[in-house]
Protein backbone atom coordinates (compact mmCIF):
# COMPACT_ATOMS: atom_id res chain seq x y z
CA UNK A 1 0.00 0.00 0.00
CA UNK A 2 2.87 2.39 0.80
CA UNK A 3 4.65 1.74 -2.49
CA UNK A 4 1.38 2.00 -4.42
CA UNK A 5 0.77 5.38 -2.75
CA UNK A 6 4.17 6.67 -3.86
CA UNK A 7 4.35 5.24 -7.40
CA UNK A 8 3.52 8.58 -9.02
CA UNK A 9 6.59 10.28 -7.59
CA UNK A 10 9.06 11.03 -10.36
CA UNK A 11 12.48 9.35 -10.48
CA UNK A 12 11.93 7.35 -7.31
CA UNK A 13 12.87 3.73 -6.75
CA UNK A 14 11.72 1.60 -3.86
CA UNK A 15 13.40 -0.89 -1.58
CA UNK A 16 11.80 -2.75 1.29
CA UNK A 17 13.15 -3.98 4.59
CA UNK A 18 11.26 -6.56 6.62
CA UNK A 19 12.45 -5.30 10.00
CA UNK A 20 14.35 -2.50 11.72
CA UNK A 21 17.77 -4.17 11.62
CA UNK A 22 17.42 -4.83 7.91
CA UNK A 23 16.45 -1.19 7.37
CA UNK A 24 19.60 0.00 9.13
CA UNK A 25 21.73 -2.45 7.14
CA UNK A 26 20.12 -1.15 3.96
CA UNK A 27 21.08 2.42 4.91
CA UNK A 28 24.70 1.37 5.10
CA UNK A 29 24.65 -0.34 1.70
CA UNK A 30 22.46 1.91 -0.45
CA UNK A 31 21.89 5.59 -1.03
CA UNK A 32 18.50 6.36 0.54
CA UNK A 33 16.56 9.57 -0.03
CA UNK A 34 13.55 8.93 2.22
CA UNK A 35 12.58 6.39 4.88
CA UNK A 36 9.00 5.33 5.55
CA UNK A 37 8.67 3.06 8.57
CA UNK A 38 6.26 1.70 11.14
CA UNK A 39 6.84 1.77 14.87
CA UNK A 40 5.86 -1.89 15.28
CA UNK A 41 8.56 -3.90 13.54
CA UNK A 42 10.33 -7.16 14.36
CA UNK A 43 13.85 -7.04 15.84
CA UNK A 44 13.96 -3.29 16.44
CA UNK A 45 11.23 -0.79 17.29
CA UNK A 46 10.69 1.99 14.76
CA UNK A 47 11.53 4.63 17.37
CA UNK A 48 14.95 3.01 17.77
CA UNK A 49 15.47 3.18 14.00
CA UNK A 50 14.62 6.89 14.02
CA UNK A 51 17.09 7.48 16.87
CA UNK A 52 19.80 5.49 15.08
CA UNK A 53 19.36 7.45 11.86
CA UNK A 54 19.50 10.79 13.65
CA UNK A 55 22.58 9.84 15.70
CA UNK A 56 24.72 9.07 12.65
CA UNK A 57 26.06 11.95 10.59
CA UNK A 58 25.90 10.01 7.32
CA UNK A 59 22.13 9.51 7.65
CA UNK A 60 21.04 12.55 9.65
CA UNK A 61 19.61 14.47 6.69
CA UNK A 62 17.41 11.62 5.43
CA UNK A 63 13.74 12.51 5.90
CA UNK A 64 11.73 9.97 7.88
CA UNK A 65 8.00 9.38 7.64
CA UNK A 66 6.57 7.26 10.43
CA UNK A 67 3.38 5.49 9.37
CA UNK A 68 1.81 3.61 12.28
CA UNK A 69 -1.36 2.43 13.99
CA UNK A 70 -0.27 4.23 17.17
CA UNK A 71 -2.42 7.32 17.26
CA UNK A 72 -1.66 8.34 20.84
CA UNK A 73 -0.03 11.67 21.56
CA UNK A 74 2.74 10.13 23.68
CA UNK A 75 4.00 8.02 20.75
CA UNK A 76 3.73 10.95 18.33
CA UNK A 77 5.66 13.28 20.63
CA UNK A 78 8.38 10.69 21.29
CA UNK A 79 8.87 9.97 17.59
CA UNK A 80 8.90 13.62 16.57
CA UNK A 81 11.32 14.47 19.42
CA UNK A 82 13.60 11.68 18.18
CA UNK A 83 13.75 13.34 14.78
CA UNK A 84 11.01 11.99 12.52
CA UNK A 85 9.96 14.41 9.79
CA UNK A 86 6.30 13.37 9.54
CA UNK A 87 4.00 11.23 11.71
CA UNK A 88 0.98 9.66 9.99
CA UNK A 89 -1.47 7.18 11.47
CA UNK A 90 -3.10 4.16 9.84
CA UNK A 91 -5.46 3.94 8.18
CA UNK A 92 -3.93 6.67 6.05
CA UNK A 93 -4.86 8.55 2.93
CA UNK A 94 -2.49 7.58 0.10
CA UNK A 95 -2.63 11.19 -1.12
CA UNK A 96 -1.45 12.44 2.29
CA UNK A 97 1.51 10.07 2.27
CA UNK A 98 2.40 11.03 -1.30
CA UNK A 99 2.13 14.75 -0.51
CA UNK A 100 4.37 14.39 2.55
CA UNK A 101 6.94 12.36 0.62
CA UNK A 102 6.93 14.80 -2.31
CA UNK A 103 7.39 17.79 0.02
CA UNK A 104 10.26 16.12 1.90
CA UNK A 105 12.03 15.01 -1.25
CA UNK A 106 11.67 18.45 -2.87
CA UNK A 107 12.92 20.16 0.28
CA UNK A 108 15.92 17.84 0.36
CA UNK A 109 16.86 18.51 -3.26
CA UNK A 110 16.55 22.28 -2.90
CA UNK A 111 18.34 22.44 0.42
Amino acid sequence: MVIASLRDLQEVSFDEASNGLEAIEHLALTSVGLVVLDLNMPDMHGLEVVKFVRQHQAYRAIPIIVLTTRGDETSRLAVMAAGASVYLTKPFLPSALAASARELLQGKSSG
